[in-house]
């Protein structure tokens, strides 16, 4: 079955990118196993540690090369992306000629509060993975405007109409990492 990694950019337990990360999986169940990768106990990222890395780093290193793609799940902080994210796909990709990234299909979605949800985020975050990894989908987009109504208590998505938009994106994510996937 296929693998997808997924990194959510938001660290606080009751992240709202979090939920929208496992609405997508359910969503997604049965056509992918996802691979949870855990970011928000890594060390911050200097070349000095590279030749040792602790155990996190290792193992967030080995839960990505084990799959086909990746999924990235953020929010936008102060317009960019999450510095816990950015230090997760340093250590990712380091050191020079060891990227588990490269190779790996990739997909962006995200929420926030705010009108134009996390997309200023998610364009930072693409441009950097289009150098990092065997591509980017770029279409559909996945900016989803928060809204205390969004989810059910299940956790499911709450309104008709943005399920069955969710689940259109991740059916083409799935495809997009199916048809780029090195097996």
């Amino acid at each position: 079955m296929l693998k997808i990694a997924v990194l959510v950019g938001s660290t606080r337990r009751d992240s709202i990118n979090r939920k929208l990360a496992h609405a997508l999986v359910k969503l997604g169940e049965g056509r992918f196993e996802p691979i949870w990768v855990r970011i928000d106990d890594l060390p911050l990222f200097s070349q000095d540690l590279e030749k040792s890395p602790t155990e996190a780093v290792t193992r967030m290193k080995t839960e990505i090369q084990s799959a086909d793609g990746l999924l990235f799940v953020t929010p936008e902080h102060n317009r960019s992306i999450p510095s816990a994210l950015k230090n997760a796909i340093d250590w990712a990709t380091r050191p020079y000629g060891t990227s588990v990234l490269a190779g790996k299909p990739s997909a962006v979605a995200g929420t926030a509060q705010g009108a134009i949800s996390a997309a200023i985020a998610q364009v930072h975050l693409k441009t950097i993975l289009l150098t990092l990894t065997r591509g980017v989908l770029g279409q559909p987009e996945c900016y989803i405007r928060h809204t205390e109504e969004l989810f059910a208590a299940d956790g499911q998505v709450a309104h008709e109409s943005t399920r069955k938009f969710l689940s259109g994106y991740i059916d083409a994510v799935v495809d997009f990492v199916s048809a780029l996937a090195r097996r």
